[in-house]
């Protein structure tokens, strides 16, 4: 409901200090608001006439074309409240020195320029935001791991998002990038996909193709929870990804115990579903073993951490999704945003993500990827 009344008052504001002072024709001005209004409330459209606001079943184009349209009624949105600051500062300036002009009225090559302004990096933010993910190659370095793990490695992939925005070839490329690397494990962190079981089908069937010496796990994200939890936990075992949902697994790999644990997301109190319990996950499992937490929220470290885990893997970030942002995201994500990070004696590695959701598709200064992480002794 938030996002709405916000999308409501974006309109208000864009058609109040942009649209009316042009003075177009009646005709005129009514096609530019209406058009305005459509951008604004493609959300509020999506979820009540095409099915959901993250996965709207309509033609990829389309779903572009409204992620970079909302993505520039944003950047739009922000050049129009820079620009009425300064108008503003202005015009006090001058009554404090007993002018009395009031602020000009902008001029259509001014909104054009505005417009251009906006519509460019917006184009190149959805462009990157679709991009196939490039492989990031790094290390962790942890205390406790067994010199007979030592050199184990890792893909990790969160946010995925199978959708129409991100369809069955790009997630099938991404499958493509993650075999080449011949990891030992693949573990996801959530948000796999969006949209109902009968409508991803076929986006998600690439993943059955996915290979990984000691199996490939994951925990949910909250768009899982979205999307038909209950269905797409019935899903995904048949494409070969073992889901841990408040639950672990004890792997035996050269002669070594591995933990691999998994936690629910707190989007499920919304459905009455069991929340986040590292407790209960870790229940049993061997003290002395390392042990890997698979959370979709980066804040759930801190808890986590009081619980012996020594990595843990997460997503939802997607890295802030571009410069000016990331500030925001972090505030909401308890100052996590993307990389690395210890807490106790516990490190994190939080992923920017290999997709993200149509809903916001843009991607400025902050890539996607895929984490190739290859675990170290300290």
């Amino acid at each position: 409901m938030f996002i709405h009344i916000l999308s409501g008052l974006i309109f208000i504001y864009l058609f109040a200090r942009l649209v009316w002072p042009l003075k177009l024709s009646g005709r005129l001005t009514s096609l530019a608001g209406l058009f305005l209004l459509l951008v604004s409330v493609q959300h509020f459209i999506n979820r009540t006439v095409f099915g959901s606001m993250s996965s709207p079943e309509i033609p990829r184009v389309l779903v572009l074309a409204q992620g970079w349209l909302f993505i520039t009624l944003i950047f739009l949105l922000l050049l129009c409240l820079g620009r009425d600051m300064v108008l503003l500062a202005r015009f006090f300036a001058r009554r404090l020195r007993s002018r009395t002009e009031a602020p000009h009225s902008p001029e259509r090559r001014q909104a054009l320029l505005l417009l251009a302004g906006a519509a460019i990096p917006a184009a190149y933010g959805a462009q990157e935001a679709v991009a196939l993910p490039d492989v990031k190659n790094m290390e962790a370095r942890l205390t406790r791991l067994p010199r007979e793990l030592d050199g184990l490695r890792i893909a990790h992939l969160t946010d995925l998002h199978a959708s129409p925005l991100l369809r069955g070839d790009w997630v099938a490329q991404v499958v493509e990038r993650v075999n080449a690397l011949d990891p030992d494990l693949i573990l996801f962190t959530g948000d796999i996909v969006d949209g109902l079981p009968d409508k991803r089908d076929v986006d998600v069937a690439p993943l059955k193709n996915l290979k990984a010496r000691y199996g490939i796990y994951s925990c949910a994200g909250n768009h899982e929870y979205y999307s038909d939890h209950a269905a797409w936990m019935r899903t995904f075992p048949t494409l070969g990804i073992r889901m841990l949902m408040n639950q672990h697994v004890v792997l035996t790999i050269t002669g070594q115990p591995l933990v691999i644990a998994g936690i629910t997301d707190i989007a499920a109190q919304r459905f009455s579903l069991p929340t986040p319990d590292p407790a209960q996950a870790l229940q049993d499992a061997p003290e002395d073993a390392l042990r890997i937490m698979l959370s979709h929220r980066p804040n759930e470290v801190r808890e986590n951490s009081r619980h012996g885990v020594d990595l843990q893997l997460s997503g939802h970030t997607h890295g802030g999704h571009m410069y000016g942002m990331t500030k925001l995201v972090s505030r909401f994500n308890d100052g996590y945003i993307y990389g690395w990070y210890e807490e106790g004696e516990t490190l994190m590695y939080l992923s920017s993500g290999a997709g993200l959701w149509c809903g916001f598709p843009v991607r400025i200064g902050a890539p996607s990827e895929i984490a190739h992480i290859t675990l170290r002794c300290a």
